[in-house]
């Protein structure tokens, strides 16, 4: 696991060393992410770091993670052709000094965001979350004055727009190394555990405790075809601890992504299914499909809300439904029983349409982005 952490870091240093010509040095691009050595939060490996990985093996530009404050007061004094900001790494109090250097320059300054952080109803979960008002002015600052914007879903740019703000669409993707690109399905991996009892597992972060709460009734005494018993299993999303659901609590060595990442793969035969509920409001509506993608990787059948964050995830293979109770259980005898099917379909979807690195629409608007051809 250590050994994944620093895949990213590893892969940065080496292309910096060698993505250059002698004759014309590739253009050398920054990122501002939280975290350093290859340890980030989720979001910075899926939206930033496994992107500036490929493009730096790519050859395509010079790639390096950059001290804000350091960069910002010009104690940093490499010049960088551009410089990618994520959500609110930036602090507040920087920013400004920031744009100076960069308009000196001829610094191309990119705003990343992966959430909602503009409306009220947002504004207001992402505080009761883990945002205090400076994070949330960051954002804001940074993405009112950014040479260009990049978003995870189309909901998101509508967000964006009503605020007068224009930005470009890069969906989310699974970056090669991280998740098995090998078809591991069985017919037999998804099929109750020694126990007798099917699980039907639940990941997510503190910003998902309200939507756990619509499966409470689905899960009440429900049993699949053979009269066997299906229980919730769920990793992170509440600290609240009920009957209805059974947590499956992380080890100390499994809080970073990529030890997440492992963590889950090795645990993928326990369970039967991947489930994604969603709320009706609009910070959920601007979420991507990321969950989608990522049961899928494990092998797993998928079941979400029927809500513009897993729009088209049913022409790959997903089952959508609304917020019946019934539906939803339907959903999940269906499959269980269409498994192997389901799950072959999505992964021909996801690693031919949904890859980082690859030649496809996302990245070439992310490259495009940066200023890069």
């Amino acid at each position: 696991m250590a050994a994944l952490r620093s895949t990213v870091a590893r892969i940065l240093g080496r292309s910096a060393r060698t993505a250059s010509t002698p004759s014309e040095p590739a253009p050398l691009v920054g990122f501002v992410v939280h975290g350093a050595g290859g340890v980030h939060p989720a979001s910075a490996h899926v939206r930033v770091t496994g992107r500036m990985s490929a493009l730096a093996a790519s050859g395509a530009a010079r790639v390096a993670q950059v001290d804000p404050v350091r960069w910002a007061d010009g104690s940093d004094t490499a010049h960088l052709d551009a410089i990618l900001v994520q959500r609110d790494a930036f602090p507040l109090a920087a920013l400004d000094a920031a744009f100076a250097r960069a308009s000196r320059e001829g610094t191309r300054i990119v705003a990343e965001v992966d959430d909602d952080f503009f409306t009220r109803e947002a504004r207001a979960r992402l505080a009761q979350a883990e945002y205090d008002q400076d994070r949330l002015a960051a954002v804001d600052r940074l993405v009112r004055s950014a040479d260009a914007v990049v978003v995870s879903t189309d909901t998101l740019r509508d967000v964006l727009a009503e605020q007068g703000v224009s930005a470009v669409v890069v969906p989310n993707g699974v970056q090669p190394g991280l998740w098995d690109a090998a078809d591991r399905v069985r017919a037999d991996r998804t099929g109750p555990t020694a126990d007798g009892v099917r699980r039907v597992l639940y990941m997510g972060s503190a910003t998902h405790g309200g939507d756990l709460d619509l499966l409470r009734p689905v899960f009440d005494g429900l049993t699949d075809d053979e009269g066997r018993p299906v229980r919730l299993e769920v990793v992170g999303v509440t600290g609240a601890d009920e009957t209805w659901f059974d947590r499956l609590p992380l080890p100390d060595d499994a809080v970073h992504h990529p030890d997440f990442v492992a963590f889950l793969r090795d645990r993928a035969p326990r369970w039967s299914a991947g489930v994604a509920p969603l709320t009706g409001d609009r910070f959920n509506d601007a979420k991507s499909d990321l969950k989608f993608l990522e049961y899928t990787m494990l092998g797993l059948p998928f079941v979400g809300s029927d809500r513009p964050s897993y729009r088209g995830a049913d022409g790959h293979g997903g089952l959508l439904v609304g917020d019946d109770p019934v539906a939803w259980r339907d959903a999940l005898l269906t499959a269980f029983r269409e498994s192997a099917g389901r799950v072959a379909q999505a992964r021909r979807y996801v690693l031919d349409e949904r890859t980082v690195g690859a030649d496809q629409a996302g990245e070439r608007a992310w490259r495009s982005a940066l200023g890069l051809s």
